[in-house]
């Protein structure tokens, strides 16, 4: 019993194969007699054997219960009589192909719902499954094999059970098997060797198979070390985590982490980026998305983690994010500051060495080592005007004070002096920033002593006090003024920050639910930008989208974003800041993923028409060769039969044999006469040559060639007066159509009725059957070429006579509908014009 399982719920045993005939059923029927032959209560509830001798031998002495009989359609099925089990309550049940569909009506629709009701019922079960059947490998295996599985079960089903067992085989070996014909009857060898069963079909299979199971043993050994508290590493599995700071390294470092995990055999690399925990200080979204590009392409993942401001807490960040992942190994490149700042403060590299405990650390050098970080270092730059402003006042700041405070010598001291000047240059620094705070110091201080601090108007102090004092002044009047000037900086940067956010936060969800398109998104970022105009341009400089608010001017700046190699975002208007750039590479990353979109959704639909296109051709070539093969087959019979010199035929069985004749090849002329139709009908080369149509000539004309037994069953009321315009010849097919199609349908000895009347200026020629009907979702594809709805016997047609019938009317002008029979069955309502343009017959 796994560490997982409710208490009272069975256990489930699945044996996996890559492919059918690998030997699942056998292995599960050894482990079936394997515990019954320990005593074990074991029931086999269904075993599909496929008729190979060797698995129905292995079932042996165990008890099976019978299956329970399903009918379906005109068929009789046979399924797992889930109630019977669940009364038997063995202790271990055999349920064979989890994925199987159960016909409709039973208790649940999929086979392995019914094993989760032994289950939950307290009932082992043994059941085997082929890694095609899983549901997040389905779209691999389909691209693999070309055959899409339709029955399939969830992977949280499978990986839920407390045992999973492979059942492996080479493809050459499995191949053998099928050769040998212990797979597959002989007739299926040749087609299944050449197509589903090739050697390197099996051999894919066979890899996405090991490689899931290998990822199911790796959660379970996660789930045991995560249940038993373990932090240290297992190395069961060589795992790289490379970190990366968005700079220009970062490349060669995930290249170096692809080497390194290519030698170890089996492994796999993480790339991490630690992004700041104050969001200050961070690359633009586009950079994040090419390295998790350029890391996926290299077969590794990216990840994106939240650390701190300080190289301690990214340092932390790295190894508690290897730590989780089981890693054997970090990648870091080696340090861009400089040596003085790594012999202040020790440096990421230095920490996570340091603290790495058994995980492997590689620092790797590079190009950019020793370099200043710019991104990091740089200090937004304050406007011009603010600057000048600080400047004035670090000069006429301690100046005014310095009066100010002269003539009023008997309101303070020394040290209120000191703090009054200390406000200056805090002033100075919230005005003008860093550098004119730190003028502002060194004036106030020059002030200070030459002033206000005995003996006045001198630069020499004559109390060593005083002196001590005048220096700290100055020196914490610049260290004030340093972080009085970063806080400002820090809450501007926040405030942008914000705003950036805010702005990515609208776009996201415009691009996930509000439906936004591309002329939507550049209209918000000429509003987000306040841009005179922003314009979607390709290569050769045609505007392709845009949005103006006024005309440009003269003095106007134009900023070029690329969206992809042949397209550019262009905003005119004023030049940005850096922080704006940053958001209009979203913008333009925006632009792009909606032009991929639409590529997308075009992709789908072109395929999804050669899909149909495939699907047609398919059931063409399915329909057409059953329905050429068996009157060819009648007409080589009965012909043979003639020929045949040893055998006296009576008058009557030679007239019997040439009916046989002619019926097959009054079928085969229908069958190509259709398919020509349809072929002429979809190339467009259908022309009606219409005149007056006497209908009940027509329709008489029609049932006259049907079969004895079926002309008798149709009921005729027309006006023999009655004419439409049309083209006879069209019309006489429309209506062979649809009456062999009611006659088809009917359930003897059940008539079927043709009548006709005049509607104003359309005539309606009603072809009724008291078929089973047709459903209204079902009314319009029925006309579908090659539709037979499930409710005409195989071999009575290739599913063209309805589309013929409608495609020839449209060609006459008219239409062809359905509508109920009063009392049941089907009406098809033909509706053609009964005059002509010109007032007469038409």
């Amino acid at each position: 019993m796994s560490d997982l399982q409710e208490p009272g719920r069975g256990a489930l045993r699945v044996y996996l194969g890559a492919a059918p005939g690998v030997g699942k059923t056998y292995r599960m029927l050894d482990e079936a007699c394997r515990r019954s032959a320990r005593g074990t209560d074991v029931v086999v509830g269904v075993v599909e054997t496929h008729g190979r001798t060797h698995t129905a031998e292995r079932i042996g002495g165990l008890e099976v219960l019978p299956r329970r009989t399903v009918p379906y359609r005109d068929t009789e099925q046979t399924e797992l009589d889930l109630p019977a089990l669940l009364a038997r309550r063995p202790d271990v049940a055999v349920v064979d192909e989890l994925a199987h569909t159960n016909v409709p009506g039973l208790e649940h629709a999929k086979r392995w719902q019914d094993v989760e009701a032994l289950l939950a019922a307290g009932i082992d079960v043994i059941t085997t499954v082929n890694v095609q059947h899983l549901e997040s490998l389905n779209d691999v295996v389909e691209a693999i094999t070309g055959v899409q599985q339709r029955e399939t079960v969830p992977d949280r089903f499978v990986r839920a059970a407390d045992a999973i067992e492979l059942v492996d085989m080479s493809p050459q070996a499995l191949r053998r098997r099928m050769a040998h014909g212990n797979v597959y009857a002989a007739d299926r060898v040749d087609a299944a060797l050449s197509q589903y069963f090739r050697e390197g079909n099996l051999t894919a299979l066979r890899e996405v198979a090991l490689l899931w199971l290998a990822d199911r043993v790796e959660e379970g050994l996660e789930r045991y070390r995560s249940q038993h508290e373990i932090d240290a590493t297992w190395a069961a599995r060589e795992r790289l985590v490379v970190a990366v700071t968005g700079g220009p390294e970062s490349e060669a470092l995930m290249r170096r982490a692809e080497r390194i995990s290519s030698r170890t055999g089996g492994g796999r690399w993480m790339a991490l980026y630690v992004a700041r925990g104050d969001g200050l200080v961070h690359h633009p979204p586009a950079r994040l998305e090419e390295m998790r590009v350029m890391a996926a392409d290299l077969g590794g993942s990216f990840h994106s983690v939240v650390g701190g401001v300080d190289g301690g807490d990214a340092a932390s960040a790295i190894l508690t994010f290897a730590r989780a992942e089981n890693a054997t190994q970090v990648v870091i490149g080696a340090s861009r500051r400089g040596r003085l700042s790594t012999l202040v403060r020790p440096g990421i590299g230095e920490v996570v060495i340091a603290e790495s405990g058994d995980i492997d650390v590689h620092i790797v050098t590079h190009d950019q080592a020793r370099r200043r970080r710019g991104d990091v270092r740089a200090r937004p730059a304050l406007a011009a005007r603010r600057r000048v402003l600080g400047f004035a006042l670090a000069v006429l700041g301690p100046l005014l004070l310095s009066g100010l405070l002269l003539v009023t010598p008997d309101l303070h001291s020394l040290p209120s002096e000191s703090m009054l000047f200390m406000v200056v240059v805090v002033a100075t620094a919230l005005v003008g920033g860093l550098a004119p705070a730190v003028l502002a110091a060194l004036l106030s201080g020059f002030a200070l002593n030459y002033f206000f601090t005995p003996p006045l108007r001198t630069l020499l102090i004559a109390s060593s006090e005083n002196a001590y004092a005048v220096a700290l002044f100055v020196v914490v009047a610049v260290a004030v003024s340093s972080v009085v000037d970063l806080a400002a900086r820090r809450t501007a940067q926040a405030l942008r920050a914000t705003a950036e956010a805010d702005a990515l936060s609208a776009l996201a969800h415009g691009l996930l639910h509000a439906g936004l398109d591309v002329r939507d998104v550049v209209t918000r970022a000429r509003e987000v930008f306040g841009m005179r105009r922003v314009a979607v341009v390709d290569a050769d400089g045609v505007v392709l989208v845009a949005s103006d608010d006024g005309p440009a001017g003269t003095g106007d700046d134009s900023t070029t974003i690329e969206v992809d190699d042949g397209t550019s975002l262009v905003f005119t208007g004023h030049a940005p800041s850096p922080d704006q750039l940053r958001l209009m590479t979203a913008y333009a990353a925006h632009v792009r993923v909606l032009g991929e979109r639409r590529a997308a959704a075009r992709e789908s639909a072109e395929r999804e028409a050669l899909a149909e296109a495939d699907r047609a051709r398919a059931a063409l070539l399915a329909a057409v060769s059953h329905d050429l093969r068996t009157p060819l087959a009648s007409v080589k019979a009965a012909a043979s039969s003639l020929r045949n010199d040893a055998i006296a035929w009576s008058p009557e069985d030679t007239e019997a044999l040439l009916a046989t004749v002619e019926e097959g090849a009054d079928r085969l002329d229908a069958l190509v006469a259709n398919l020509l139709d349809m072929s002429r009908l979809e190339a467009g080369a259908v022309s009606s040559r219409s005149g007056p149509v006497e209908l009940d000539t027509l329709v008489r004309v029609v049932v006259g060639v049907l079969e004895p037994d079926d002309a008798k069953r149709v009921e005729l009321d027309l006006d023999p007066a009655l004419t439409a315009w049309a083209d006879g010849g069209l019309l006489e097919r429309v209506v062979d159509n649809l009456v062999t199609n009611a006659v088809r349908h009917a359930p003897a000895p059940a008539g079927v009725r043709v009548d006709a009347s005049a509607v104003g200026g359309r005539v309606l020629l009603r072809v009724s059957d008291t078929g089973p009907g047709i459903a209204p979702a079902d009314r319009d594809r029925v006309f579908a070429p090659f539709q037979r709805l499930g409710d005409v016997p195989g071999g009575s047609g290739v599913g063209l006579g309805l589309a013929v019938a409608r495609g020839l009317t449209e060609a006459m002008g008219g239409t062809v509908t359905v509508d109920d029979t009063p009392g049941g069955g089907t009406t098809f309502v033909v509706d053609l014009p009964a005059r002509s343009e010109g007032g007469g017959l038409r």
